[in-house]
């Protein structure tokens, strides 16, 4: 825990105002010792050529080693799948961390020293973080997404006296969800790619915005004006936005690629429970005190979390970590020659940190542009992300004027969905276990199979969003008990959240060096056409009706069952029309 504190925003801070002699790294210690990094300049940098067994192990660190080992890898190596050798690589990765055997450096043909990991085992490396420390980081960026989720529609239980106050419609006063919601759709897209610089890493984004967005909060809770609510409410869900794209990609810095699938399902839950949570908390607080009350319970939510990623949340992304090892490095021996591979290569390539901004903000934009699978599967995940809002429109409609529950009451079928989730979860957890996992020993990267067979969880359940959705629309009425249409619900969220984790799953195994952009991507398409549902969904049920609006959103909703079994079926050849797939 030491190291994370040191690790942290604080513990950067603390490092950057006592000019490095408080929370010192090894490398700025007097005791520093490491037989291939001399820490006095001009030492003789000791048998830099590796034999085959060591260069193996020192491959096999992450998957952002991956990135770093090319200039080792043979051309065969090269020729490889890009996930098979990461795969490859940690696996030989977990096996070798046991012995704690040194790892010596690559020196270039120009004389630059490739900096690396110490050891197999070095604790710096997030792969070899304890258990427990990863599953803490882990924790605290689902926790996050979870507030910035259930941030979206807690201000539902301020509708009715938003409307009194100012005179808006119910129409008008969904602005300040779908505003909220099309700002984390939004703020990704800028977030995201620079986090994938080295140079920044992903905890500076994450601290910055998450600051913002706590303090963006006290603004909400205290104006006094309707349309500076809704722009705080915007402003909000921009900065709480990268916790909801790059989060995966946090989770890959942290796991070996056959448990990420695991923790993106977590990550996922959260995402979903939020929104459906916090309707059942504003639905009684805000008529209870007042309609700010809502945006005050945020703050309280989200002080916690700032705190604690300031004082205990280290960065994770080794690139990034590997970086500043080589400054120090640099710094401590006066040796201008230790180099990470990004910096070997913008010297390379002469590239400039323009054009470093410039291809980290638009090759994602490129790929979902031009990349026929990923316009697919961003295309069909925001219609299904829409088609899920656009139902949820419907509910207080059907148990506020037909069952005539209280308005206070009306959030609480939205529990259905923690049951429907531990369902969902326990399903593709199974899934991935069964399928992969189990065989993985044997197999090995074989065990993984085509991309297409991580659609194969929401292949067997997507009916169920249909189904869900027909139940719904067609059981509420005051003859048929409310339960049903809560069944109708859960049953609902079983496919779309199966489906959804799938697709994103499709992506992550595709496109892995892109994996927070597209992520990044994706979430804008889906929240923008989400925030339109939002807008237009409750005059579609007043003018359709609820059993026929519902039913047209079922119908929609058959459509994507069709288009999704077409991705399975075709995905490989659309993968082979693209210039980016890595499989």
């Amino acid at each position: 825990m030491w190291d994370a504190i040191r690790d942290s925003p604080f513990g950067l801070t603390v490092r950057f105002f006592s000019k490095n002699k408080r929370l010192q790294h090894i490398e700025e210690t007097d005791t520093f010792q490491h037989p291939y990094y001399p820490a006095v300049a001009g030492d003789h940098v000791q048998d830099l050529e590796k034999d085959t067994e060591e260069e193996t192990t020192s491959r096999s660190s992450s998957s952002t080693d991956l990135e770093r080992a090319d200039t080792n890898l043979s051309k065969d190596e090269l020729d490889q799948n890009l996930i098979e050798r990461l795969v490859t690589q940690q696996s030989y990765h977990e096996l070798a961390k046991n012995q704690s055997r040194p790892i010596k450096p690559t020196q270039t043909s120009d004389g630059l020293i490739l900096v690396d990991w110490y050891t197999t085992d070095d604790p710096e490396n997030p792969q070899n973080w304890s258990p427990l420390k990863k599953a803490f980081v882990s924790f605290v960026i689902c926790f996050y997404s979870f507030v910035v989720y259930f941030g979206s529609s807690i201000t539902v239980g301020a509708v009715p006296e938003i409307v009194e106050k100012f005179g808006v419609s119910i129409e008008v006063s969904s602005l300040a969800l779908a505003l909220y919601v099309f700002g984390y759709g939004l703020g990704p897209l800028l977030f995201s790619p620079i986090s994938e610089m080295t140079a920044v890493g992903r905890n500076p984004p994450y601290i910055i915005t998450l600051f913002l967005y706590t303090m963006l909060w006290i603004g909400a809770s205290t104006v006094q004006n309707f349309p500076g609510y809704l722009v705080l409410r915007f402003l909000t869900g921009f900065f709480g936005s990268p916790a909801l794209a790059t989060g995966g990609a946090s989770f890959g810095d942290m796991y070996p690629l056959i448990k990420v699938p695991y923790a993106l399902v977590l990550w996922g839950a959260a995402t979903v429970f939020g929104p459906a949570l916090a309707p059942v908390v504003g639905n009684f607080s805000a008529p209870a005190k007042n309609w700010h009350w809502v945006s005050w319970e945020m703050l309280w939510l989200s002080a916690p979390v700032v705190l604690i990623w300031f004082f205990f949340v280290p960065e994770t992304s080794a690139s990034t970590i590997l970086y500043y090892r080589a400054r120090r490095l640099r710094r401590v021996t006066g040796n201008d020659k230790y180099r990470t591979k990004d910096e070997i290569n913008q010297i390379t390539n002469k590239t400039t940190t323009k054009s470093i901004v410039y291809d980290a903000i638009m090759k994602p934009a490129q790929i979902n542009i031009l990349d026929p699978a990923v316009l697919f599967s961003t295309v069909y995940t925001s219609l299904i992300y829409a088609i899920f809002y656009s139902f949820f429109e419907s509910f207080p409609l059907i148990f506020e004027a037909i069952y005539h529950f209280k308005f206070e009451l009306t959030g609480l079928p939205f529990l259905a969905v923690l049951p429907a989730l531990a369902i969902a979860a326990t399903f593709i957890s199974l899934y991935w276990y069964y399928s992969v996992v189990r065989h993985f020993p044997a197999r090995g990267f074989e065990a993984f199979g085509a991309p297409e067979r991580r659609l194969v969880p929401g292949l067997v359940v997507c009916l169920l969003t249909p189904i869900g959705l027909f139940i719904t629309a067609w059981t509420s009425r005051p003859s048929i008990h409310w339960i049903v249409p809560i069944i109708g619900l859960a049953l609902n969220i079983v496919g779309t959240f199966t489906v959804i984790v799938c697709m994103l799953q499709y992506l992550a195994f595709t496109y892995p060096r892109y994996a927070a952009s597209l992520f990044a991507a994706n979430d804008f398409a889906r929240s923008s056409l989400a925030a339109g549902a939002i807008m237009f969904s409750r005059p579609m049920f007043l003018n359709l009706g609820i059993a026929w609006g519902i039913s047209l959103l079922a119908l929609l909703d058959v459509v994507c069952c069709v288009l999704l079994f077409g991705l399975w079926r075709y995905g490989g050849v659309l993968r082979g029309r693209s210039k980016f797939a890595e499989a």
